[in-house]
C-alpha cells in the first residue's frame, strides 16, 4: 500500500540520511518515477524533504525533523521497553532507568491500561540461570571504563587454556547469544580483539586514559572461521532417545534426524577439538560415535584415562 510505503520511506530517511531515488526504488521495488511522486506527496504533507542534484544527489530529511509518537504502535513501544529492561537485567545503569521513564512517558493513559491488561508480550533476561553477581559487577566496571576511556589490565585465558597478561583499550560490550564479549584494542597483539568475559581474570580499571582509535564496525558481527585452527571433519553421532531434548537444543535442525527406533542421529562437519570431546563425554553412555573411527577411538581413549584416575 502507498501509505505503508510512505511511512517506511520517512523512517528510512530519518535513520539513513541521504538516499538516491534509485536506492529507494530498489528498496521498495517501484520505479524512480514513483519515488519522485512519493517525495512530492511527503512534501505536501509537511514533511521537510530536501532534494539534492548531481551524481552525489538524492533525498534527505531536514536535520531538525523528528518522528512523532503517533507513528509508533503500542506493540512497538512494548518491544522497546522489553529490550531496555533486558539490558538493565544484566547491568545496573541509571541511564537505562531514565530511558525507560522517557519511553513510558510517550504512552497515553489508555495505552498503559491496555498494556497492563494484556501483560508483557516480550521478556528479555540476559542473566543465565544460576549466574551470581560477579558477572554484573564485571559488566558495570567495563561499561564505566568504556565511557571514561580508561585502560584495562587483566589476565586472559585463550581457548587452549594458555594465560597471558593483557593491557587493552575497551571500546564495546557485545552480547552474542547469552555470552558477553569485550571488544578492545589489545596492546600485546597490536590490534582490535574480542575477549570473552568469562575468561577475563584479575580485571583492573586503570587511571590512565586513552584516545579512542578508529573502531572496526560491529555490524553483522559473526563467527570467523579463521579463529578456529582445527580442521573440521564429517562426523556421525547416534544419541539415545532419553537425551533427544538436549540434542535438539544443541545442534542445528538440519543436522538432526529421528530414526524409526526413537534414537537420534546427528550428521555434520565439526571441529574435533577439546570443546567437542568435552561435549560428547557430557552425554555419557547416551551417545555413540558412528563415524569416523578416529573420533570413536579418541572417545575410548579419553574414557579409559578417566577410569585410570579412579583406579587408585
Amino acid at each position: 500500500m502507498k501509505m505503508d510505503r510512505l511511512l517506511a520511506m520517512t523512517v528510512l530517511l530519518l535513520n539513513r540520511g541521504r538516499l538516491s531515488a534509485k536506492e529507494l526504488a530498489d528498496r521498495f521495488e517501484v520505479s524512480t518515477k514513483t519515488i519522485y511522486r512519493d517525495m512530492d506527496t511527503l512534501s505536501q504533507a509537511g514533511i521537510p524533504i530536501v532534494a539534492h542534484q548531481g551524481t552525489a544527489g538524492g533525498f534527505e530529511m531536514m536535520e531538525e525533523f523528528t518522528i512523532s509518537r503517533q507513528f509508533l504502535t503500542l506493540e512497538e513501544i512494548q518491544a522497546i521497553v522489553a529490550a531496555v529492561k533486558g539490558i538493565n537485567s544484566a547491568m545496573d545503569d541509571n541511564k537505562l532507568d531514565h530511558l525507560l521513564e522517557k519511553v513510558n512517558a510517550v504512552l497515553r493513559k489508555s495505552d498503559k491500561l491496555q498494556s497492563a491488561s494484556q501483560g508483557e508480550k516480550y521478556i528479555f533476561d540476559f542473566n543465565p540461570w544460576g549466574q551470581g553477581p560477579d558477572m554484573r559487577d564485571k559488566l558495570n566496571r567495563l561499561k564505566q571504563a568504556i565511557e571514561e576511556k580508561r585502560l584495562l589490565d587483566f589476565r586472559y585465558m585463550n581457548m587452549n587454556g594458555n594465560e597471558s597478561e593483557r593491557r587493552a583499550e575497551p571500546t564495546a560490550l557485545i552480547l552474542k547469544g547469552n555470552v558477553w564479549y569485550l571488544q578492545a584494542y589489545c596492546m600485546l597483539r597490536g590490534e582490535f580483539r574480542i575477549f570473552r568475559l568469562s575468561r577475563i581474570r584479575d580485571l583492573t580499571v586503570s587511571d590512565i586514559r586513552f584516545e579512542r582509535r578508529e573502531v572496526p564496525a560491529l555490524d553483522g558481527y559473526a563467527w570467523d572461521e579463521t579463529w578456529n585452527q582445527v580442521q573440521e571433519k564429517w562426523i556421525m553421532l547416534n544419541f539415545s532417545r532419553e537425551v533427544r531434548y538436549r540434542v535438539e537444543d544443541m545442534f542445528n535442525a538440519d543436522q538432526v534426524s529421528v530414526l524409526p527406533d526413537g534414537t537420534v542421529r546427528v550428521e555434520g562437519r565439526f571441529s574435533d577439538d577439546e570443546w567437542f570431546y568435552g561435549m560428547l563425554l557430557s552425554f555419557g553412555h547416551y551417545v555413540k560415535v558412528e563415524q569416523p573411527a578416529s573420533v570413536a577411538e579418541e572417545i575410548i581413549s579419553r574414557a579409559q584415562r578417566i577410569m585410570e584416575r579412579y583406579t587408585n
